[in-house]
Parts: C-alpha cells; sequence; structure tokens
C-alpha cells in the first residue's frame, strides 16, 4: 500500500495466523531489490472492541512510533476487508487508540493524539554551522527546519538555501538524526520550504535510516511549526516529495492543539505472496 507516496507491505493476520515476524524477517520483506521493497510493515489483525489493531515496524524492524501515513492505509484496508461498519474505525496502532475515517475511495482522514512535546526555535549545531529548529512529538519525534535557514556556505552568510530540490537532504538529515541532542533515540528530519501558504517538505526518516517519498507525522509537525513560526493557519497543505498533497487540519484551544488531524491519498498498489 502506499500512503502519498509513503509505502508499506500489510500483512492480514487473518489469513496469515502463524507468522511470527522478526526483525530479520523484516528486514529482507523491505528490501527494494531482494524482497518486496517498503518503508515499513504492517501487521493488521481483529482486536475486541476496535475495527482492528495494527503494529507496525520500520524498514530496519524496529517499532514503537507512530507512523500516521501508515495508519491512513490500514484505515482503507480495514474497509476493504469488511472491518468497518461505516466510514469511521476506532482502532489501536502500537497498543495506543487512535480514530481514522474514509472521505471517498482513496482519500483517508486519520485523527492523531496531541502531541507530547513541542519546541520551537531553538539552535541545533549541524552542517559545521548552529541551525535555526523546532520539534515536535506527533506519536513519533521531529526536527522540523526551514531550508533558508541552513547555510550552502558557512564562510558565506548568504549563501541561504532557496531550493528544496538541491537540498541535502540525506546527508544533513543523517548527521542530525544521529545528534547528541536527541540521543538515544534518535529523531526523523524535515526540511520544508514554504511557498503562500502552502508547504513544500522533504523528509529522512530513522528506521528507515533514508529520504522517503512522504511523512506522515513529519508533515503534521511541519504544519504545527508553520503555524506557530510562521502564522499558516490550519488547514495547512503540503506536498510531498511523491507530490501528493497532505493536509493537516487542527484547532488551538487553551494554547493546546486539539482535533489534530491528517488527510491524504492511499492506495493498494499490489497483492501477492512471499515465501518465508
Amino acid at each position: 500500500m502506499s500512503g502519498a507516496g509513503n509505502d508499506f507491505i500489510l500483512i492480514d493476520k487473518k489469513f496469515n495466523p502463524e507468522i511470527e515476524l522478526t526483525p530479520q524477517l523484516i528486514k529482507k520483506f523491505c528490501e527494494r531489490r531482494s524482497g518486496i521493497g517498503g518503508d515499513g510493515v504492517i501487521v493488521l489483525s481483529d482486536k475486541n472492541g476496535f475495527a482492528f489493531e495494527m503494529n507496525y515496524f520500520n524498514a530496519d524492524g524496529t517499532t514503537g512510533s507512530l507512523c500516521a501515513n501508515g495508519a491512513r492505509c490500514a484505515v482503507l484496508y480495514g474497509k476493504q476487508s469488511g472491518r468497518l461498519t461505516n466510514e469511521t474505525a476506532i482502532f489501536l496502532a502500537n497498543q495506543v487508540q487512535y480514530s481514522g475515517k474514509i472521505l471517498d475511495d482513496n482519500k483517508i482522514k486519520f485523527f492523531l493524539n496531541s502531541p507530547k512535546k513541542l519546541k520551537f526555535n531553538f539552535k541545533i549545531k549541524a552542517a559545521e554551522q548552529l541551525i535555526n529548529a523546532s520539534f515536535a512529538d506527533t506519536g513519533s519525534p521531529h526536527v522540523v527546519i526551514k531550508i533558508q535557514d541552513v547555510l550552502k556556505d558557512r564562510k558565506n552568510l548568504k549563501s541561504f538555501y532557496t531550493d528544496l530540490n538541491d537540498f541535502p537532504v540525506i546527508q544533513l538529515g543523517r548527521e542530525i538524526r544521529y545528534h547528541k541532542d536527541f540521543a538515544p533515540e534518535g529523531t526523523n528530519v524535515n526540511f520544508i520550504d514554504i511557498s503562500g501558504d502552502v508547504i513544500k517538505i522533504r523528509s529522512y526518516e530513522r528506521g528507515v535510516e533514508d529520504e522517503t517519498l512522504s511523512c506522515g507525522t513529519g508533515s503534521v509537525a511541519a504544519a504545527l511549526t508553520a503555524f506557530t513560526n510562521y502564522h499558516l493557519q490550519p488547514p495547512v497543505k503540503l506536498f510531498a516529495k511523491s507530490g501528493d498533497e497532505l493536509v493537516v487540519d487542527f484547532k488551538i484551544e487553551n494554547n493546546k492543539v486539539q482535533e489534530l488531524s491528517l488527510t491524504g491519498p492511499a492506495v493498494v498498489t499490489f497483492k501477492g505472496e512471499i515465501t518465508i
């Protein structure tokens, strides 16, 4: 399945009741040349009192954090597999309750819980310079950096980046992902370019250890940063590297983020089987 270019292998435990996923098996599945290929693996199973339960694993076999694009894919599959009685799903993702809604055949809205931590406009040392950054834990930890705050040449104080296509996403993303300020778990890193009321975003994801074509929780972190730092009003539109549009909506009540949601496309790209 693909959620705005973020692609996942979804395994329905109803048809694979004996499956036991090890980190080695997950890595094999997600390897794009010798396996199926994917940014992660979703295991979907039945759960009393809920539409379904999803457990998410990164491509390197690690787990524990939220994948919002993966959750949107799971909601769509929940409908297609007959698990939903209407267009709304209340489900568990890595033992946490969430909900999602099908707006049309391939547009899915996912409701996130309020961010666990927000920190705006602090300095981080990377690429041999001090870079202005913000941080949001939207179910997964994310650093958000505006590309115009990064120097191409640290000796030229006017050499800021202006084109997201030319930005060193993997190089700088990897450096910040392992930064001591976010040890030991590390962080995801998102780079944004704001034009009018639209954000273009590119993301480096831990657990994949590479750039992905889209990142849901990262898009949410970027929208909250853009609202706080640059006064973009919700709903905030973002365009991922895949070219797909994601929309982040929320309300601020008593200085807290409420009714936080991520809307975007989700689709089944193919079905098949693999021999273990």
